[in-house]
């Protein structure tokens, strides 16, 4: 890469963000009522080092493993790096591990954010004398068309423009095997005529083409925007990977009450401790999935009123031995669910650790149960690097009417109401600040005599302050409310910061494609992000351009 994009950057605690659960807000402060679901603090460097010396991991695992990665990674176009780090986890190397669903373009923005946080993870461990190589994991198995067949662009007017691929395969197909027709080309061209014929559309159109399906297109394009550091690709769908995992899915069914049962105690523990579950498990619940006919059906366990154990897929009945029998005759009609996966990912992989956001941390309380049952390791989680890009027109309209990204959190409307307020007559603007000025001086010249004449009344004359101030500010806002009627102007850029900086009320990040970012400011703008990077940050970072 050559070339260097300036960045601002500035921190945004996560208390400040809403929707943020307290389960993730005690993770990253470690604080004690969190820390006997999770083994490790957030903060990896003091830990790391230490870390690496409780990974076991079978040799002849880590050749068969190496000589998938090998294959998968060549095929999608691995740059040399890629190919060296391959070669250094067949040689002993632990991994720095991260994923997502294999959703459209490399889906949203902190599918980038993922990718490069397991590499500045890697990069620090190495820096401790770790061999540590960044592996990201193309959750291919997944079955959820409708998450991953569309993007969100913001277009050259800042309305937001969604891209969707038309697509279709089996009902609940695994979208790894959903192949692409004629229909992409449409799509990557409609792509280019927003993005212009730079760099990336020139990815998109060699990854993202006919006969290729959701995973292995992601991992084509992920294969060039990462080639400078060796980020290593799995597509978790393989054959050969589901042969090597066979016995923890087998394990899963054999210990699938005392699973069901630890799951099911953790749940409570979470919810004594005021924690939220992010999945939720019931008796019946199992850790596994099957393939019916191309769909992909969870696997049921029921009670038949015996000691004997009995599965249900669809309206079939099975005895566990007999399941145990597919699963070991075709291990890949089988995949594990959200709570198995990281234990299958990390029976795979030498994993030093993983890195996620909010969402995994909440899985990882939960699995740490199934890592115990079924492998030796509870494997850490480290929060990833989590960021806003405030592209330069919407800077210059946050300065224009002194605003920060915590006013858009209470929506597109408020957030209307705000910029008129700010921008009503200075006439007008002044006449108010006068008389909130005016009522406080006047409400606190009594507080004072009424305390004196009866301790009783203050509480009545602030309740009675608060309600006064409360009309002012009433008033202030339908003046700010006509304003805003007479001026398309504020709409108009309301709504463009709405859309560029908390697109339907959640962060950019989760919403806005990474791809957008790249196309207009180039592959160096990875590197301006990979920069701005700090493992012991664990804040929302606003970055401006």
């Amino acid at each position: 890469m050559s070339g260097e994009l300036p960045v601002k950057s500035q921190c945004l605690p996560f208390s400040q963000i809403p929707h943020t659960t307290r389960l993730f807000l005690d993770f990253l402060s470690y604080s004690p009522k969190v820390q006997p679901f999770y083994p490790r603090s957030p903060r990896f460097r003091d830990w790391a080092k230490d870390e690496t010396a409780h990974i076991r991991y079978d040799s002849s695992r880590r050749q068969k493993i190496a000589d998938i990665l090998e294959r998968q990674n060549r095929n999608w176009g691995a740059s040399t790096r890629t190919l060296e780090n391959i070669g250094r986890l067949r040689a002993g190397a632990s991994a720095i591990v991260t994923g997502q669903q294999v959703a459209l373009f490399g889906g949203p923005l902190f599918s980038i954010f993922k990718a490069l946080t397991a590499v500045k993870l890697a990069d620090e461990a190495a820096s401790e004398g770790a061999e540590v190589v960044p592996i990201f994991w193309l959750a291919a198995t997944d079955h959820d068309l409708a998450e991953v067949n569309q993007i969100v662009i913001p277009g050259p007017d800042g309305s937001l423009q969604k891209l969707t691929v038309p697509t279709q395969g089996v009902p609940d197909a695994p979208v790894g095997t959903i192949k692409f027709g004629a229909e992409i080309d449409t799509v990557v061209e409609a792509s280019t005529a927003i993005f212009g014929d730079s760099e990336v559309a020139g990815f998109l159109r060699d990854a993202y083409r006919p006969g290729e399906n959701f995973g292995s297109a992601f991992a084509r394009l992920f294969a060039r925007l990462f080639a400078e550091w060796g980020v290593v690709l799995l597509d978790g769908s393989d054959p050969e990977l589901h042969q090597i995992a066979e016995p923890i899915y087998r394990a899963a069914v054999e210990h699938a009450i005392e699973l069901d049962e630890a799951l099911l105690s953790r749940g409570k523990d979470l919810e004594a401790a005021g924690y939220h579950q992010q999945v939720k498990v019931t008796p019946s619940s199992t850790l596994l999935f099957s393939l019916r006919d191309g769909a992909r059906v969870p696997v049921q366990r029921r009670s038949n009123g015996s000691r004997e154990l009995e599965f249900v897929i669809q309206e079939e009945r099975i005895s566990q031995a007999e399941l145990q029998r597919r699963i070991a005759s075709k291990p890949d009609d089988f995949s594990p669910n959200v709570l198995l996966r990281p234990v299958v990912q990390d029976y795979l992989l030498p994993t030093l650790a993983y890195t996620g956001g909010a969402a995994e941390v909440a899985y990882f309380a939960q699995a740490a149960v199934v890592y115990e049952a079924l492998v030796d390791r509870v494997t850490p989680i480290v929060p990833r690097f989590s960021a806003s890009i405030i592209e330069l027109k919407s800077q210059a309209l946050l300065d224009r009417y002194g605003l920060g990204l915590s006013d858009f959190f209470e929506g597109p409307e408020a957030l209307r109401e705000t910029l008129a307020k700010r921008t009503l007559p200075q006439e007008l603007q002044a006449a108010f600040d006068q008389a909130e000025m005016a009522l406080r001086k006047s409400l606190d010249g009594i507080g004072a005599p009424l305390a004196r004449l009866d301790k009783t009344l203050v509480e009545a004359a602030n309740n009675a302050a608060s309600k006064m101030h409360h009309q002012l500010d009433q008033l202030r806002s339908r003046a700010a409310r006509a304003e805003l009627r007479q001026s398309e102007v504020l709409a108009r850029h309301a709504d463009q910061l709405s859309n560029a900086l908390y697109p339907n009320k959640a962060l950019a990040e989760r919403e806005i494609a990474g791809i957008y970012f790249i196309a207009r400011y180039g592959t160096e703008l990875l590197r301006s992000l990979y920069d701005t990077i700090h493992t012991d940050c664990f804040d929302h970072q606003v970055i401006s351009l």
